[in-house]
């Protein structure tokens, strides 16, 4: 009798196929044409061999990265602020809290750095996967390559089933629609199940709704709500079929990125509490922040930024129009961890509470500034880019006061005033990446079965790109070096399950680079030096409102950037500028910048100055631009 160790030795009537399976653990293929088994002509003379199927994620917790949109630092009670999130506080007091995280500053970069661990730039993401903002440079064309596998990746390869609710946001414009092609949707990059939205926002209640590779009719219910059924509906079944095999969920609500749209219930809640304004809450999140432990018992508040009116100078009409803004805004978030709660209460029903890692990211970014000075109601006034003064707005916002939050036809986004309210204690707001009012984030982790300490504070640096390898290190996993034959460059993101144990460990993250349209810096070791290009999106906001030319805002464009230097161990929100202090140490990481833009494929420095003019009539001007990027 022979042994045959290949199928393809077979001949005459026998054949057997080669099946391809995956083999968990090291993201190859098992080659079933290997065949340890013998082969006969009859049955009862030949030998039967299986491929191994031993799932190495066996016994392994569930994996649940929530990832919110346009939050702010101060919104959320769970980290000071005056907005009611009850489960993130729960979340909170039973896990970790961590002050010292950051993201890109944008939501496309963030979310393609936190799905592969790597810098966004050196997966193509730059800015975004729209046409008008996004160059034909490797760091910039907005295609995330096969080389940098993603977390879903990895995880289904180890034997995980993966599914993804909500905002993708890093697949092309030109490849979302049912022709495909589907390699750089949620389905080509590792996630077996997925139902949301493809691009950077979405109507709420008319979402652009995606399940799997198909575009579907959306139902008319909230968004929120449609993306938590889902969620419930994968865990519910993949644990009745399969009670001991884990999953990773990536669960990406749009919120709170605008729309502000949200059922009246919920804003009802919130009549008449931001009635005292923006100043008053920033001063109330800034002492309860000080309270909780999340900031330094000496810090001081930065002053609000000059283009902000005080609160207390506006007329009565505008402060009861734009408390009717964060009314909303506020009510969405509640809803938002309403939602949230939902699928905890499903992982308790199934008694997997326990057993799952739950990673909350507070925000892909600071604040949002896209609600310009008065506040937006419509789409129309959003892309409209004609000048209007502050009284014409706001009176043109009040005869429409009551559409604020309403499903048909709004855009509604609160005023910058808001913003900053929103991103207390720090300056500046979504999309500075010079900023760390555009980069701090909130990040709370619970997992009870591995976090011994309920209700820690963490202050070690972290990063978006630390989330992947932070994973896989407390699941015992190694990145793949090939997915699905290709090669993988390696992660760049340090795990920060050192920290889980070691309140006072020393950060392991010591450098950073950062890089958004024109607003850039690099962190190494508690320094951090920083600049920013004009026009930014502030002075688009100023030339609607007639403040500023188009020839202004070109010969500020030909102006370098001056560059700033703050120590952040000693001033954590930036409020004092050390470059002439210490020039030395300003060109040491002005040098570092320059290493980390080489190694990321960063260059050229594309500013809003390469855009401006499809948004403001030049040469390069795109009557649809706006347009564009809010699908």
């Amino acid at each position: 009798m022979k042994q045959i160790k290949s199928s393809a030795a077979l001949t005459g009537a026998i054949g057997l196929a080669a099946l391809a399976i995956p083999m968990q653990g090291n993201g190859q293929l098992v080659n079933t044409s290997v065949f340890n088994g013998t082969v006969n002509r009859s049955y009862e003379a030949s030998g039967e061999s299986w491929p191994d199927r031993t799932n190495p994620a066996e016994g392994k917790p569930n994996v649940v990265w929530i990832v919110l949109d346009d939050v702010g630092f101060g919104a959320t009670s769970a980290f000071g602020g005056l907005i009611r999130t009850p489960n993130f506080e729960r979340l909170a007091n039973h896990g970790l809290r961590y002050t010292n995280f950051h993201t890109c500053a944008i939501s496309a970069p963030t979310r393609a750095a936190l799905l592969t661990g790597r810098n966004h730039h050196r997966v193509h993401m730059g800015g975004f996967a729209h046409q008008i903002m996004s160059a034909g440079f490797p760091g910039w064309d907005g295609y995330l390559p096969a080389e940098a596998g993603t977390i879903a990746e990895t995880l289904r390869d180890y034997g995980y089933n993966t599914f993804a609710v909500g905002k993708y946001g890093i697949t092309r414009d030109e490849d979302a629609t049912d022709a495909g092609p589907f390699d750089r949707w949620p389905s080509g990059k590792g996630f077996e199940k997925f139902f949301g939205f493809l691009g950077s926002q979405t109507d709420q209640y008319n979402p652009q709704l995606v399940e799997d590779n198909s575009f579907v009719t959306p139902d008319g219910r909230h968004l929120s709500e449609q993306i938590t059924d889902q969620a419930i509906s994968y865990i519910q079944k993949q644990k009745a079929a399969a009670p001991h095999k884990p999953f990773f969920l990536y669960y990406a609500p749009a919120a709170v990125h605008a729309p502000h749209q949200v059922a009246k219930k919920w804003r009802d809640e919130y009549k008449g509490q931001f009635d005292e304004g923006w100043d008053v809450y920033r001063e109330k999140v800034f002492a309860q922040q000080k309270k909780l432990g999340l900031i330094p018992a000496d810090a001081v508040l930065p002053d609000r930024n000059p283009d902000i009116k005080a609160w207390n100078s506006l007329s009565p009409e505008a402060r009861r129009l734009y408390a009717r803004f964060m009314e909303t805004y506020a009510a969405y978030l509640t809803y938002t961890d309403y939602e949230v709660g939902r699928v905890i209460r499903t992982l308790e029903e199934l008694n997997q509470l326990e057993h799952t890692a739950i990673f909350l990211l507070i925000g892909d970014n600071g604040a949002s500034k896209e609600g310009d000075f008065q506040g937006t109601i419509t789409r129309d006034e959003f892309l409209s880019t004609a000048p209007a003064t502050e009284d014409e707005l706001v009176a043109k916002n009040l005869a429409r006061i009551d559409q604020i939050g309403e499903p048909e036809g709004t855009n509604v986004n609160y005023p910058l005033g808001w913003a900053q309210a929103a991103n207390t204690p720090f300056r500046l707001w979504k999309s500075d990446a010079n900023s760390e009012g555009g980069t701090r984030n909130p990040l709370i982790i619970h997992y009870p079965e591995g976090i011994r300490e309920k209700g820690g504070i963490r202050n070690q640096y972290g990063h978006v790109i630390d989330l992947f390898p932070t994973t896989i290190d407390l699941l015992g996993f190694r990145p793949h070096q090939v997915i699905r034959g290709v090669e993988q460059i390696p992660l760049q993101g340090t795990s920060l399950l050192y920290s889980f144990d070691q309140p006072s460990a020393a950060s392991r993250h010591t450098v950073q680079y950062y890089y958004i349209f024109g607003q850039g810096s690099i962190y190494r070791d508690g320094w951090k030096a920083s600049f920013a290009y004009r026009p930014n999106f502030i002075d688009l906001a100023l030339l609607r409102q007639g403040k500023t030319s188009p020839e202004a805002l070109a010969k500020a464009s030909q102006q370098a950037p001056q560059w700033e230097l703050y120590n952040l161990n000693e001033d954590f929100n930036e409020r004092k500028n050390l470059a002439d202090k210490h020039p030395q140490k300003l060109a040491e990481l002005q040098a570092l910048f320059d290493r980390q833009a080489e190694e990321n494929n960063l260059y050229p420095l594309i500013n809003w100055s390469h855009l401006f003019g499809k948004f403001t009539g030049g040469a390069n001007a795109d009557p649809k631009a706006a347009d564009k990027i809010i699908k």
